[in-house]
């Protein structure tokens, strides 16, 4: 690489953290359906058409954005989890981990978690680059319940008939290699998991729940047993 082109690929690094910067200060004092390009050109001293080739539409900026908050709370529960694995913590402590870490960049960056987690923004439709780095906080739970099935085995719940051929294509398509059964409660605990950190980021607790650590660990830990992972050695 030629040192000019060097310095022109960090020049262009360095203005796309700039305009990301300044449209999440937008999101937080505007919301998402409110993010300007001219509004963040402006800020940034940037003519908009000069904007324009780094983010040719509001939409590419928000998906930019979006992607960038499901890799940082994806990130942060990898790293919870690696943390946990590392120490040959228990099944049900690296469930905790990952799911604490989950919540505390979410109380630490609230405007990211409504973009990914809140309301849909009018007029924006999530394209397929986003899939991925959404799914990382479920392959983390994923990831859990797969090393206790291997190493302890699993207490997997009993199902109701119309519910087995749903947990077998889901098992199928999201988590193979754990038994059928499990991936109903699975897929359940992880959209409880963010309803509980959503009804703390966006206010529903005030009033309601005062000791929010606490409550915090013991609904995680019965996410734990729901998927079987408190259950005896070797069960199947």
């Amino acid at each position: 690489m030629s040192t000019v082109r060097g310095a022109r690929e960090r020049a262009r690094i360095e203005v796309t953290a700039a305009i990301k910067d300044e449209a999440r200060k937008q999101l937080a004092a505007e919301g998402a359906a409110k993010l300007s390009l001219r509004a963040v050109a402006r800020e940034l001293g940037m003519a908009s058409s000069a904007l324009y080739r780094y983010f040719p539409s509001r939409d590419e900026l928000l998906t930019a954005l979006i992607v960038d908050a499901y890799d940082a709370v994806g990130e942060s529960a990898e790293a919870a989890h690696r943390a946990a694995r590392a120490e040959a913590a228990p099944h049900l402590a690296r469930w905790t981990a990952a799911a604490g870490a989950v919540r505390e960049w979410a109380l630490a960056h609230p405007h990211e978690y409504a973009l990914i987690y809140g309301s849909p923004v009018p007029g924006y439709t999530a394209p397929r680059t986003t899939t991925g780095p959404a799914s990382r906080v479920g392959l983390v739970l994923i990831s859990v319940v797969a090393d206790a099935y291997r190493e302890d085995g699993l207490a997997v719940p009993s199902l109701s008939r119309e519910l087995c051929a749903e947990s077998a294509r889901m098992a199928a398509d999201f988590a193979p290699g754990l038994p059928p059964g499990a991936a109903v409660p699975l897929i359940a605990a992880w959209s409880q998991l963010f309803g509980l950190i959503s009804f703390e980021v966006f206010g529903q607790f005030n009033r309601v729940v005062e000791a929010r650590d606490q409550f915090f660990s013991a609904a995680v830990t019965e996410l734990a047993r729901s998927v079987g992972l408190l259950g005896p050695r070797n069960a199947t």
